[in-house]
């Protein structure tokens, strides 16, 4: 069966081919029903099958024979120090920590946050919830103590668990003062505070009453086995935001993101058992759930636990480094990691230090591929970089390429053809689907393939209005795309970064590809600003190269050239500021809302997911010397 053949098989016999997909896992109790409603009416699958998330990634493998294969390689250049953990020593781990939950009085149904760094204990201990049917939400460690209490309000966890402190870079960032902090502010409290100690430092001082030691409860649990839970059980909550308001909570059932775990695997990322995939992410975002830990023990992959930075732990040669030295197959991360180290790295001088025989494919999302970027990694590492779109509320990937048949075919500055189980269409605001080369809406029919989100957490009203209320039937992604006469779709961006330029709808993500086509640009982003005669106009804000030397008033010329080459003097792109740094999330995203407010001279609060704050100050002295 054939990538084509295999994607129409899902949408025109969907209930079939996910019943074949799930036979690829082990169920305690297989589904009969395999598609039906909740009682809300929105699509759920295998409501009636039993199985168990932790037993599938560690119990299975070893149960087939593999117990002494490598499950996890914890590779930590900012402590200097790398662990290996054999699928054996991992459900040691994990099923202790477990019997520890549950000596506590936690029981299937309960919810625990985890505020943690990127460490194995954070693994461990989403496996040991998962274990017992304990809903785990997983919080980006090194967030206010507001983020911490918008979720503890929200999912109201019986347990909170903890580290003593994560590493960037060289600084420690201690995590106990603000888990106190938001332990004080919240409108329920936790009942039981465990706390890993990282022993970094001597930080008894940061202590607080009540908390218990990780490692204590491990060494005194009896091992718990796992408990069978219904495939539309919880196994996690994730937050797309809470920066203000009410936070959005994901809820991922069990059964069905197994199902898409190990059919992505398999077919997207073509990955073989027993190789070694590695996930560049952190364990707070969806990549970090979904191939960090999930995906990859699922389908007996060694996975890599990375606590460091692209270009700076100690230079832009980390990633190759980590790859060479733990023989990586397959890699996914975020497109501006790339863009990173192709500005620290322009020739590519590092990457030949390296043995990268073993790495056969490179995967992007979390934003879209600029060409420049894939023409770089073309040009220095020769390997395949595939681009592929999907969201948080997906789980896995809805855009992208089934590597697994190796005739597939890249579309440079393309997110790929629609996964099996998503039938993606392009409406316009009237909801009529539109032809090829059109811009529109990308919205999906109902229903999702399984793995996606079960809804917003005690919330379906939100859930409704937020995604399905738009256009009835379908899923609305909140994303602009165009889909081509060949089936593959390039997303533009959020519906909101289109700006309307004296009448005339514009994309800046097409402006952004030929801003980062300059031969001395490593990155940038285009925003559009409030203009009283223009209503919006566009400007771009781009980072050199390291080692350019030309003068920033030259260069800004030959963008504006550039882009009125390309896509006209309708664009009236006339504003390119060029600085040190763009301001970005953890996770690698430009904060594009950011940059638009500070241009337009507006109030505006630092967002929690900000990887640095100082870029702020940064861009604020600039555009004071900027002559608007």
């Amino acid at each position: 069966m054939k990538a084509q053949q295999m994607f129409q098989e899902s949408i025109d016999n969907k209930e079939q081919f996910w019943a074949d997909q799930a036979r690829n896992i082990k169920w305690s109790a297989f589904p009969e029903n395999i598609l039906s409603e909740d009682e809300n009416g929105y699509p759920q699958w295998f409501a009636d099958g039993k199985l168990n998330m932790s037993y599938l990634c560690i119990d299975k493998h070893i149960e087939d024979g593999f117990g002494e294969q490598i499950a996890v390689i914890y590779d930590s250049p900012v402590t200097g120090k790398q662990q290996k953990f054999t699928f054996n020593q991992l459900k040691d781990e994990v099923s202790k920590l477990a019997g520890g939950l549950k000596s506590l009085g936690l029981e299937k149904g309960d919810t625990a946050v985890l505020y943690m760094p990127m460490i194995p204990q954070t693994l461990f201990t989403m496996l040991a919830c998962a274990r017992i049917g304990i809903i785990h939400n997983v919080v980006f460690g090194g967030f206010a103590p507001h983020e911490l209490v918008v979720r503890i309000d929200d999912c109201k966890p019986k347990v909170l668990i903890t580290a003593t402190a994560g590493v960037e870079i060289a600084r420690r960032i201690p995590y106990l003062p603000l888990v106190e902090k938001a332990i004080e502010l919240s409108q329920d409290k936790v009942e039981h505070i465990i706390v890993y100690n990282r022993q970094l430092i001597d930080n008894k001082h940061e202590y607080f009453e009540g908390t218990i030691d990780y490692q204590d409860l491990v060494n005194q649990s009896a091992p718990a086995d796992y408990v069978e839970v219904e495939s539309n059980h919880p196994l996690y909550l994730l937050y797309t935001s809470g920066t203000t308001g009410k936070p959005k909570g994901v809820v991922r059932d069990t059964g069905g993101y197994a199902t898409a775990m190990k059919f992505s695997m398999k077919y997207h990322y073509g990955i073989k058992e027993g190789e070694t995939f590695w996930a560049a992410s952190d364990f707070g975002w969806a990549v970090g759930h979904s191939y960090m830990v999930y995906g990859p023990l699922i389908n007996r992959n060694t996975t890599i636990v990375f606590e460091g930075k692209p270009v700076m732990t100690p230079d832009a040669g980390t990633f190759w480094r980590v790859i060479s030295e733990h023989k990586v197959n397959t890699m996914f991360t975020a497109p501006t990691a790339i863009r990173a180290i192709k500005k620290e790295d322009p020739n590519g001088d590092l990457i030949k230090k390296y043995d990268l025989s073993h790495y056969k494919k490179q995967f992007l999302a979390g934003e879209r591929c600029d060409v420049a970027t894939l023409d770089w990694f073309d040009e220095h590492l020769g390997i395949p970089a595939i681009d592929h779109w999907w969201q948080t509320e997906s789980g896995s990937p809805m855009l992208g390429l089934l590597t697994y048949f190796e005739d597939y075919q890249i579309k440079r500055a393309s997110a790929g053809k629609p996964i099996p189980g998503y039938e993606i269409m392009i409406f316009d605001e009237n909801g009529y689907e539109l032809d090829a080369h059109h811009e529109g809406f990308l919205v999906i029919k109902l229903p999702l393939a399984p793995g996606a989100l079960l809804g917003i957490w005690n919330d379906f009203p939100r859930f409704k209005s937020g995604y399905l209320s738009q256009f009835p039937g379908y899923y609305f992604s909140g994303d602009g795309a165009i889909k081509d006469e060949d089936g593959y779709v390039f997303v533009t961006g959020r519906v909101d970064d289109v700006i309307n330029v004296a009448g005339h709808r514009l994309s800046t993500s097409e402006m952004e590809e030929v801003v980062s086509s300059n031969p001395d640009i490593a990155e940038c982003a285009v925003v559009g600003i409030e203009d009283q005669l223009k209503g919006q106009i566009p400007v771009a804000i781009a980072v050199t190269k390291a080692g350019v030397s030309k003068d920033e008033k030259q260069i800004e010329k030959e963008i504006v050239a550039l882009v009125r080459e390309k896509i006209g003097a309708v664009a009236s792109l006339k504003n390119v500021m060029i600085v040190n740094r763009l301001p970005k999330t953890r996770s690698g995203k430009i904060l594009r809302k950011l940059l638009r407010t500070m241009l337009d001279g507006k109030e505006f609060q630092i967002p929690s997911t900000i990887d640095d704050e100082t870029i702020v100050e940064e861009i604020r002295e600039k555009i004071k010397i900027y002559p608007f």
